[in-house]
């Protein structure tokens, strides 16, 4: 007999534990049923076929048929496309691409078993013989994770000759997710959202820099800001890095330039369930791939004096994606029963929120921007059609009422910001309880109290550790790594200035 794992939280045909398992498998032909069967995380098992134990050579062995068949579909898209590498794509903690790539003569197998690479790149435990994180020792910090592609993200790379791109999810070699990957705690939420009866419908808008580069990069020599970059200021990049975004899938459908010197927002178009996070990761690394073609450096990185956001605008929508649960379909300026209660559980935990949305020192001084006095803290505001708010609700154009999450840096981890905004907004919803009662204005809103945010990053790291709900959702395991990340951060600021002046070449 034959058995192969499912995991629901994963819903696709792609069984991402089978193929871990399968793996282990081939290259350990003792394991026995007993032995599968006493794997953790194990949901359900499904029967597949009869077959000889262990059996490699029976071709019901090697691979479902819906992988199967997908995997053959791929390796003929790469024929037709000319395709010669593949790049295994994975999210680290602060949304940056770690990547590892094939000769696509690999990628049938590779599609199956996964890929390996060292834990550490993902998790950027700085000094592991010092981590508490996960329990972690020297030796588990250097052990190989499994990058499993999810192959619905296969793409070839516009702006990369013979090559394409496939996100990964990772996971440990005994077929565990990666308790600290920003990706899987996303699709977590995202299926908790789903088993509520709701479905987010939602995309990111960011802010960035565009520099002219600096010949000669030294400690002395700071690649140099364009000037305002107009619109029409380079046809050609902007072309490229649109059309080739949209031929990856991801729907850019506006831009324009900023405020800030060489600063540039762009709008994506929103997409259901986890889509707008991988859209905003493919972005967030495709535009610093078509800038540097065009000899410019690509940043979301904050600088002193102005400030890079990044905007989740979102609806919360039914399982079928045919309703739109925040639009009263009558007034303008209105938010549903539900809606309210969302919102006010994006008040509710604003504090900890900041936390994983500005994570950095530099992305949390706009909070304070509006204010002569000093503080420690500010209260988050709402508010319809108004731009300053932390949470700006729309109701103007074709895509119905949404929410704007503006407490957000360009810097922070589009997968986590997802995830955190659904976990507060479904609390907000469970709880019963709608700060926005009574009449649809926002006076009413210095009785409601909401956690107000935190100036500091010290101090919103305590209010991260301390929002249970938060806590629940995102995992014990992924907050002692965040905060120890941040925390090191804060401790090493000082000392490692000179090498901050480089962030925005990677970040």
């Amino acid at each position: 007999m034959l058995f192969a794992l499912a995991t629901p939280e994963y819903n696709s045909p792609n069984d991402y534990i089978y193929v871990t398992l399968r793996s282990l498998i081939l290259h350990s032909k003792v394991i026995h049923r007993q032995n599968l069967l006493s794997l953790n995380n194990l949901n359900s098992i499904f029967l597949i076929g009869d077959t000889e134990e262990n059996d490699t050579n029976n071709p019901r062995f090697h691979i479902p048929l819906p992988l199967f068949s997908r995997v053959e579909h791929i390796k003929q898209e790469m024929a037709r496309d000319n395709i010669h590498f593949v790049r295994f794509e994975a999210t680290d903690l602060h949304g940056v691409s770690r990547s590892k790539s094939i000769p696509a003569r690999f990628f049938p197998e590779k599609a199956i078993h996964g890929i390996s690479i060292p834990r550490g790149y993902l998790e950027l435990t700085l000094n592991p013989k010092d981590s508490g994180v996960d329990h972690l020792n020297v030796a588990s910090f250097n052990s190989d994770i499994i990058l499993i592609p999810e192959l619905s993200t296969f793409k070839p790379l516009p702006w990369v000759e013979r090559t394409a791109r496939v996100i990964c999810d990772p996971f440990t070699i005994m077929g565990n997710p990666l308790l600290t990957s920003p990706r899987h705690i996303a699709k977590q939420q995202l299926n908790h959202l789903q088993d509520n009866g709701f479905s987010l419908h939602s995309a990111f808008t960011y802010e960035f820099c565009i520099y002219g580069v600096a010949e000669v990069i030294d400690s002395k020599t700071i690649s140099f800001p364009m000037g305002m970059l107009l619109s029409s200021h380079d046809q050609l990049f902007i072309q490229e890095l649109v059309d080739g975004m949209y031929h990856m899938g991801v729907n850019i459908e506006s831009f324009s330039s900023s405020i800030g010197p060489g600063q540039m927002e762009m709008t994506f178009w929103p997409e259901f369930g986890i889509t707008s996070a991988d859209n905003a990761f493919t972005f967030r690394t495709g535009s610093k791939e078509v800038a540097k073609k065009h000899n410019y450096l690509a940043s979301f990185f904050t600088e002193t004096g102005f400030y890079n956001s990044g905007t989740l605008t979102h609806s919360l929508w039914d399982t079928s994606g045919r309703k739109n649960l925040f639009s009263t379909g009558s007034r303008v300026h209105q938010l549903t029963d539900i809606g309210k209660k969302w919102l006010s559980g994006l008040l509710k935990h604003s504090a900890a929120l900041s936390c994983l949305m500005a994570p950095a020192v530099s992305c949390r001084k706009r909070y304070s921007v509006d204010y002569k006095e000093p503080k420690e803290c500010v209260a988050p505001t709402w508010g319809y059609n108004d731009n300053s708010c932390s949470y700006n609700i729309k109701c103007h154009d074709e895509k119905g009422t949404q929410i704007e999450n503006k407490l957000g840096s360009a810097t922070a981890n589009p997968y986590l910001v997802l995830a955190a905004t659904i976990a507060a907004g479904l609390d907000g919803i469970q709880s019963g309880n709608s700060f926005l009662d009574g009449p649809d204005d926002s006076e009413n809103f210095v009785q409601l109290q909401p956690s107000e945010i935190p100036l500091k990053l010290e101090d919103a790291l305590v209010a991260l550790e301390e929002d249970k709900c938060l806590r629940e959702a995102l995992g014990d395991t992924f907050i002692h790594y965040f905060v120890a990340m941040k925390q090191y951060e804060l401790e090493n600021e000082e000392t490692e200035s000179e090498r901050n002046k480089f962030l925005e070449y990677f970040i």
